[in-house]
């Protein structure tokens, strides 16, 4: 029953396994590559404990099994994982690039406040609006206390800290509404912390940046 209900969460809207952008797809990746190698170290040191406890009586290459598959092996995995996640946490760092759209997220409690560099002026509340298929620079920051920015399907979360701004690098690949939600808890009232992100076709996102604010 556990399993199933773990099993579950690997589909709908506030999913890191169900992506919806380069972004996102780059984070399920790393997770199924650590999960892995989390369940290779597993096998491997539960089939050196099993060889343990029925290996034969008397003098036996002990210190093979030991430094090899007790110690080498899941360094080695280690290590390979180590690279593979520096190496992606590199590429979604590196995310920006040309034609990138910035927009600005204000939290506070409890509610979420967007602007757009494409449109001055305009101010959208719990619902930010981004164009499909083009990456987008989210400008993060707090009016109160430290929140969390986070769209799961489209890229990893992000503290939003008074005085400071932090930028998130994300993008939908197709047009439609993401869930996000305030992932840090910030008082009393940080469950209802949701807001809304809609990515649009190129001719909505036009008309968007047209609407008088």
């Amino acid at each position: 029953m556990t399993t199933l209900i773990g099993l579950s969460g690997c589909k709908g809207e506030v999913s890191i396994l169900d992506p919806a952008g380069s972004v996102a797809r780059d984070i399920a990746g790393l997770w199924w590559v650590l999960l892995l190698g989390a369940v290779v170290i597993f096998v491997a040191v539960m089939a050196l404990l099993a060889w343990a406890m029925v290996r034969p009586q008397g003098r036996t290459s002990e210190r093979v099994w030991f430094w090899g598959l007790g110690l080498a092996f899941p360094m080695l995995v280690l290590s390979a994982l180590t690279v593979h996640g520096l190496v992606v946490g590199e590429r979604l760092l590196a995310r920006s690039a040309e034609g990138v759209v910035t927009v600005r997220a204000e939290a506070r409690q409890w509610a979420w406040s967007f602007g757009y560099a494409d449109a001055p002026g305009r101010v959208t509340e719990d619902l930010l609006h981004i164009p499909a298929g083009r990456p987008v620079d989210v400008e993060i920051g707090s009016v109160d206390v430290v929140h969390s920015f986070w769209v799961p399907r489209l890229a990893g979360k992000l503290d939003a800290i008074p005085g400071r701004i932090n930028v998130l690098h994300l993008q939908a690949d197709r047009p439609g509404d993401y869930a996000g939600v305030g992932a840090e808890f910030s008082g009393y009232g940080y469950l209802d912390h949701v807001f809304t992100v809609r990515a649009h076709d190129p001719a909505a996102w036009a008309a968007f940046l047209a609407e008088t604010p």
